[in-house]
């Protein structure tokens, strides 16, 4: 596993480059986002989740760039052997996480994306940044692709459908252990199930810290099941 010559990656030009552009795309996430909704608006019943993952196909919705910076710091830092992301999208969080792994000089992260067309993209913007070989994306749904992963998982990064956070963290319950790091993105939107659980059911704990636009950080403590 080759190093980069800076030993932090997210200084490596060609990483910074091609973040700062993927940064520049996700400016239109908004406008995205808007037409998927007016789409949808006045259905009889809401879209199915493939259906809600093909509407905004084209948006990036990354990790905001503090947040980013933040997996960085604690792959570096807590130097973790297996990582497990659920919601990959355009891979901008990935890039953050491999390149904590690639400068740590061991590890490998598993991402995971229901969206055909984001796997290919994200594959595309691994490969671009010399990351690819650190990073194995899973196409299709986590609540299946994620359920053999190796373990035992060290860190896990939550960022895809909110619905889905508490299932694929029950999923991944299995393979943790006392000291693995869950880190969920966008507080606000998290379901008030997966905060009790993190926050109230004893196997963990937990705090919300004002990190883009928030962030739960749990720890497990408990033995896995």
């Amino acid at each position: 596993m080759p190093a980069y010559e800076n030993p932090n990656s997210l200084h490596d030009p060609k990483v910074a480059q091609v973040l700062a552009a993927l940064y520049e795309a996700s400016r239109q996430d908004d406008e995205i986002v808007g037409r998927a909704l007016a789409g949808v608006a006045g259905r009889a019943a809401p879209p199915s989740l493939e259906e809600s993952v093909e509407l905004v196909a084209e948006a990036l919705l990354p990790v905001q760039p503090r947040v980013g910076e933040l997996l960085y710091l604690l792959v570096r830092s807590l130097r973790p052997t297996h990582v497990v992301e659920f919601g990959t999208s355009f891979g901008i969080s990935l890039i953050h996480l491999a390149a904590g792994v690639r400068d740590n000089g061991f590890g490998s992260v598993v991402g995971s994306e229901l969206s055909a067309s984001k796997v290919v993209q994200a594959r595309k913007n691994l490969a671009s940044v010399g990351l690819a070989d650190v990073v194995e994306i899973r196409e299709g749904d986590a609540r299946e692709t994620l359920a053999s992963v190796p373990g035992p998982i060290d860190l896990i990064l939550l960022d895809g459908w909110k619905d889905l956070c508490l299932p694929v963290l029950e999923l991944l319950e299995p393979k943790m252990h006392p000291g693995t790091v869950v880190l969920a993105d966008n507080l606000s939107m998290l379901p008030q199930e997966y905060l009790d659980r993190v926050r109230t059911g004893g196997d963990y704990v937990s705090v919300d810290l004002p990190v883009g636009e928030g962030i739960e950080l749990s720890t497990r403590i408990t033995a896995a099941p």
